[in-house]
């Protein structure tokens, strides 16, 4: 179906082991949705076989219905879709600028540039450390040049695994905005977290994983109106992550 990313049955298996049990969710363009559940639930797992990197051997991925599964990630990128990794890794030894660049080595040498300033202006925060080494950036800047390589490639989707991990709550807050301002020019957000109120904030609405399955699809007031269910996922323990 046309207009939005869309995970329909998707199985996965790790180890002779299947590990996702038929994950169905959609990701609508303009909206933050959140994906919710204990560690070990499946949820980076889904976001990698999305993203490409691992495979899945059954189910369909769309993205404004064209399939997605069996492409490599950077097929995965060239059609919209792209990934905040968790843990905020950066390329170590470059600069903060040839971080963003080398995100943008696809592009067109003036476009790239020209996207870099857009990114800036999303995070000027990074325009004073561009010549420093990315490594050298506090955690809270290197997820900032985590989300501006993944906008290089102005994506239609942007799938962001744990936004707040190891973050000062006040650049969570200004991560926030951010997403905000990236939903409101029409890009569908999919949101690993797990600070569910953060997350609730910024979702309209949500997702719950439990064991590897789907077990809440709906409003984030709906999920705020029965906090059990969260309850009951955190709960329970996992199989993967």
């Amino acid at each position: 179906m046309a207009g939005k990313l869309e995970v329909a049955d998707l199985r996965v298996e790790r180890g002779g082991r299947e590990v996702l049990h038929g994950v169905s969710l959609t990701v609508e363009p303009g909206v933050i949705s959140a994906l919710l559940g204990a560690n070990g639930a499946g949820k980076s797992t889904l976001v990698s076989c999305i993203g490409g990197s691992v495979p899945a051997v059954a189910g369909g991925i769309t993205v404004d219905g064209t399939e997605l599964r069996g492409l490599r990630p950077h097929q995965v990128r060239r059609r919209g879709v792209a990934i905040v990794p968790e843990g905020h890794p950066v390329l170590s030894g470059l600069t903060v600028l040839d971080n963003l660049r080398a995100a943008g080595l696809m592009l067109p040498k003036a476009e790239a540039e020209q996207r870099i300033e857009q990114a800036l202006e999303l995070f000027p925060e990074l325009r004073p450390r561009l010549d420093v080494d990315a490594r050298n950036l506090s955690g809270g800047q290197k997820q900032m040049v985590n989300i501006a390589q993944a906008l290089m490639i102005q994506p239609r989707y942007l799938l962001i695994d744990e936004l707040s991990f190891g973050l000062a709550p006040a650049i969570v807050v200004r991560l926030g905005d951010v997403l905000r301002r990236v939903t409101a020019a029409g890009v569908g957000v999919l949101l690993i977290e797990q600070f569910t109120t953060l997350a609730l904030q910024l979702a309209s609405r949500a997702f719950v994983m439990e064991r590897g399955s789907v077990v809440f699809d709906g409003s984030s007031a709906e999920l705020e109106a029965h906090p059990e269910i969260l309850h009951g996922a955190y709960l329970a323990s996992g199989t993967d992550h």
